[in-house]
């Protein structure tokens, strides 16, 4: 057992990667927790993936994949379905091997972790090529941040995956993965999310509108749309449905394309407040969220209890998140516009809306994030 001095344990490095924003923040999720647990005895340093590649490389995969986010989502598909295969060509799997291992290498050589996790499936194998060459002695840990287990996640190279549910223990094991690697411990959601789940309603409100400025709360229920940080495809879409609605609604719009501002949509006061850092907040107090179905979008709306309306999630991962929701009977997956509008209706009415958030909280792991730092604190032996 390492000596309780500020210096005893060594380093941890939190591996994220900047596509959408959940990755980084499963990654302060573990890293808060394992923080808390500490006390403080221990180096956590975060590093983007992104970063670690070179000009070229980033130019390349970051442009590739936002040009298919935001104009060709087809294409993106097509390549997920192509590489969740065991019969995936090695070629591009082995790209994950060295992809920025330039970078990568010298992340891990002047830091000298005993622990690195992983948020992005691919950087837990780039971990285990520079572990193995520079002769480098660290637990090599995954988290999965999404509902279904694309072949990507499946890494060997893992020493430890952290897992959202039993299902997805299940999935890693028909991929064949060693079940003594594998542990579930829910999607890790930071400290502020589960302080949030342990308030009552009224409570969850008054801090919600002090976030706001507001005085009282509307008498039209608030609806929570997330914005998708400007890429979010299915956005005027649902906006101009909320405002056809045949009824008010007061709408607060998340990391969407506008400038903030307050504007009348129809029958919606819609609040376009930008880039929030107190999300979870306005989550928290919101009577639905309405956006795609990211992997911490679901983990923190479960967490909390709060309905969701899925609309147009993006291809592969999203809608898989999406049925894991559907088959809960926490969410609605309307494919139309007019489905949407009938959605939302529906969770207008505060029967139906108790019952799916009823449905959100039994799917919901509060306490992820400390289950997580649990599990890699007496993996390594070390203790709190």
């Amino acid at each position: 057992m390492p000596p309780n001095s500020p210096a005893a344990y060594p380093a941890a490095l939190m591996v994220s990667a900047a596509f959408g924003g959940g990755h980084r923040q499963a990654s302060a999720a573990v890293a808060q927790a394992l923080a808390a647990r500490l006390e403080g005895r221990i180096q956590l340093d975060e590093v983007d993936a992104v970063d670690m590649l070179s000009p070229l490389e980033r130019a390349l995969i970051v442009g590739v994949y936002d040009f298919w986010l935001r104009h060709w989502p087809a294409a993106y598909h097509a390549f997920y379905r192509w590489t969740d295969s065991a019969n995936e060509p090695v070629a591009v799997l082995n790209t994950f091997n060295w992809l920025g291992q330039a970078g990568f290498r010298h992340e891990l050589r002047q830091r000298q972790p005993g622990l690195v996790v992983n948020t992005f499936p691919t950087t837990v194998a780039l971990a285990d090529t520079v572990r193995r060459r520079q002769r480098l002695d660290f637990l090599n840990v995954l988290v999965l941040t999404d509902y279904r287990v694309h072949h990507h996640w499946a890494r060997p190279q893992a020493d430890l995956i952290l897992l959202p549910t039993e299902a997805t223990r299940q999935e890693m094991l028909a991929w064949g993965m060693d079940p003594g690697r594998l542990t579930v411990t829910g999607l890790p959601v930071s400290a502020e999310v589960t302080r949030l789940s342990g308030l009552d309603a009224s409570r969850r409100q008054a801090e919600m509108l002090q976030a706001l400025g507001w005085t009282e709360m509307p008498e039209a229920p608030i609806i929570l749309v997330s914005g998708g940080s400007g890429v979010y495809r299915g956005f005027d879409e649902v906006i101009g449905t909320l405002g056809n609605l045949g009824t008010r609604a007061e709408v607060l719009v998340v990391a969407g394309p506008k400038a903030p501002c307050t504007e009348m949509v129809g029958g919606a006061r819609v609040h376009h407040l930008g880039y929030r850092q107190d999300f979870p907040v306005l989550l928290a107090g919101a009577a639905l969220l309405i956006g795609k179905a990211g992997g911490m979008t679901v983990a923190e709306a479960t967490a909390l209890g709060i309905p969701l309306i899925v609309y147009q999630p993006i291809p592969g991962q999203e809608e898989h998140n999406a049925r894991h929701l559907l088959k809960q009977g926490a969410a609605l997956w309307p494919r139309t516009r007019a489905e949407l509008r009938r959605a939302a209706l529906n969770l207008l009415d505060p029967g139906v809306r108790a019952q799916m958030a009823q449905s959100s909280r039994v799917l919901g792991v509060p306490d992820a994030a400390s289950r997580a730092a649990e599990v890699l604190l007496t993996r390594l032996g070390w203790e709190a």
